[in-house]
């Protein structure tokens, strides 16, 4: 871990000389206890969470947020090996070597599909790589904590800013792409074809029923939790606002919508909730010929 003057004087020297390798990207400086007591706080530990350290240099935020909460393990990594060796003996002297371990290895290399919690101090350029990794192998709802810098676009769920930022992030489910689904809506069986786009944890989407299409509202999306919402005229039947609740599991969406069937003057209709299960598609009917719409 690093502190933020050490840093800066750190960037500068390696602007101005060769490229380096990997390594040298972050030279070990330890964190203050004040630092790593914002990290654990805006972790949000609870029972059974696996937090992990990538260069985790003498351990001691592993080992602050294991002695912190009774249910908590943990592991770190570093590309240092004294340091690894200096982290295990500190776990044993705290009797924590049941619960935490450390291992010399290249926090590229680390297993993440097992950890709850991720905490990162490295140099920007390096947690930006180890970025596209977490959000590629560690599991939807997984938080990620950094101290100071930020992770590029990628914007936090969390940030507390005193007095230097400490960020928070849950990694989302995947969820663009193609969705297909079935409704009986109206007593008519309904084809959904939805299309998703997606920024980190930023979701848009449209959708068509029938030859009528519509754009989903209100898409919020934490790590496998999704909600939207969308008010739709259905052939036949009318205009109905639906509700979704869901979680995303892999390519299939499972959850419950509330169907309300709307009025001309807005006024609701009796709601019913429905069981909802969605799959992922690698096409789409959203975009096969339409005709013209009857009006």
């Amino acid at each position: 871990m690093r502190v933020w003057y050490t840093a800066v004087l750190c960037v500068a020297f390696f602007a101005a000389g060769p490229v380096w390798s990997q390594e040298r990207f972050s030279i070990f400086v330890g964190s203050n206890p004040e630092s790593i007591d914002r990290m654990v706080a805006i972790a949000g530990l609870r029972d059974g969470d696996v937090v992990t350290d990538l260069g985790s240099g003498d351990g001691r935020i592993v080992i602050s947020a294991v002695k912190s909460h009774p249910g908590v393990s943990g592991w770190g990594v570093d590309i240092d090996e004294k340091l690894v060796r200096e982290s295990s003996a500190e776990a044993g002297k705290e009797g924590l070597s049941g619960r935490v371990r450390f291992f010399h290895q290249n926090a590229f290399d680390a297993d993440l599909s097992q950890a709850n919690v991720i905490f990162m101090w490295l140099w920007p350029e390096l947690m930006y790589m180890l970025r596209t990794k977490i959000l590629a192998e560690a599991r939807p709802g997984t938080r990620v904590v950094t101290n100071m810098w930020d992770l590029g676009s990628w914007k936090p769920d969390a940030t507390d800013d005193r007095p230097m930022p400490v960020h928070m992030w849950v990694v989302p489910a995947q969820v663009r792409g193609s969705w297909n689904w079935e409704l009986t809506v109206g007593g008519v069986k309904r084809h959904y074809a939805a299309v998703l786009e997606q920024q980190f944890q930023q979701i848009e989407g449209v959708v068509r029923a029938g030859d009528r299409r519509g754009v989903f509202r209100e898409m919020k999306l934490r790590g496998e939790d999704l909600s939207f919402a969308l008010d739709i005229t259905l052939d036949g039947s009318g205009m109905f606002r639906h509700t979704f609740n869901v979680k995303v599991r892999g390519d299939q969406m499972l959850g419950t919508v509330r169907i309300v069937p709307l009025k001309r003057d807005d006024e609701a209709g009796e709601a019913v909730t429905l069981p909802f299960q969605a799959t992922r598609n690698p096409k789409s009917a959203y975009f096969a010929p339409t005709g013209l719409v009857k009006r």
